[in-house]
């Protein structure tokens, strides 16, 4: 895979070779990643290697982003090196509709406010190296050992847990530009509720009256489903009980009769005795994709060092509207 070649004089990128920064190449390919895949020091079966490592990691595990992904709860945005926000508006209803006879009668003038808000678009990545030595030596091998992509998997499921651990719990200590990012714990516009008792001790009738009420509390908030419950790691055991004493259906087959409910998934980012009911649709929340999972490469210390940076721009957008309805439901 080469990269985009650019003109742009003493600091960039000439005749296919880098030089200078790595600022410099973004800047000169229109903050295109791509730029810094070149084969100057890596070749194209390198890259596959390492985009190989990329691509096994990244569908090992399904979780809360991959659901939204999957379902096509996606805003996917341009250039988004070359950005640091996204700005987006919620708007307020309408009052009632007027009765009258004649139709002529004035109704009272209305019409929906507009709020700007923004959410800041960090870059969540990994970085490691290889000195020139390390490289130079596996393509020297007399068995033609490849090189070692161990160290891509574990930054690219870091990556991908980073990712995960934001839209669960969120990371509402992170602003920037007046911004905040949220995630299904920490919106202030989600519905939150208590359980009647903590599931790995709860009756089936309990937990089932929980999940209603929380179906019940995304209702109220005019979100209507379909839902996909997420569950903490301890609880996953607990699902397969018996829903009465000497019954013939799990706890987990009783919930998934509720209708509307699509799903219960295990997630191990989720807090212990938290509970959160999602749904699924636009008006609650999507993923922003501006980057994909990628890698990308540069070299320093005139060549002898190897930089990759695994990165990708992934962020959740939770969406209420100005009366802070949500289709988020949180028990604890």
């Amino acid at each position: 895979m080469s990269g985009k070649l650019g003109k742009i004089g003493v600091d960039g990128i000439f005749k296919g070779q880098g030089y200078g920064s790595m600022a410099s190449v973004l800047l000169a390919n229109n903050m295109d990643p791509e730029a810094l895949r070149t084969n100057a020091v890596l070749g194209y079966d390198d890259w596959k290697i390492f985009d190989d490592a990329v691509l096994d990691i990244a569908t090992l595990r399904r979780g809360a982003v991959q659901d939204l992904i999957g379902r096509g709860l996606v805003f996917n945005i341009g250039n988004t090196l070359g950005q640091t926000v996204l700005q987006y508006q919620d708007a307020s209803d309408l009052e009632e509709a007027e009765l009258t006879m004649d139709g002529i009668t004035k109704a009272p003038q209305d019409r929906p406010e507009f709020d700007i808000n923004l959410l800041p678009l960090p870059i969540i990545h990994m970085d490691f190296s290889y000195s020139a030595r390390e490289i130079n030596a596996s393509r020297q091998s007399a068995n033609s050992i490849p090189l070692d992509t161990t160290t891509a998997q574990i930054a690219t499921r870091k990556v991908l847990e980073k990712a995960e651990s934001i839209l669960m719990t969120g990371a509402s200590t992170y602003t920037f530009g007046g911004g905040v990012i949220y995630g299904y714990q920490d919106s202030p516009v989600r519905n939150t509720g208590s359980l009647t008792a903590s599931w790995d001790t709860a009756t089936g009738e309990q937990i089932l009256g929980d999940v209603l009420g929380m179906i019940q509390a995304s209702i109220n908030a005019r979100h209507y489903g379909p839902w996909v419950l997420y569950i903490p790691t301890a609880y996953q055991t607990d699902m397969g009980e018996d829903f009465k004493s000497n019954s013939d259906k799990s706890i987990r087959q009783r919930l998934m009769e509720i209708d509307g409910l699509e799903d219960i998934k295990v997630n191990d980012f989720l807090t212990a005795d938290n509970v959160v009911l999602v749904n699924m649709n636009t008006d609650t929340v999507r993923m922003v994709q501006g980057l994909p999972v990628q890698m990308v490469q540069w070299d320093t210390d005139g060549g002898f060092r190897i930089n990759f940076k695994v990165l990708t721009v992934l962020v959740p957008q939770i969406r209420g509207d100005q009366a802070d309805r949500s289709g988020i439901v949180h028990y604890t």
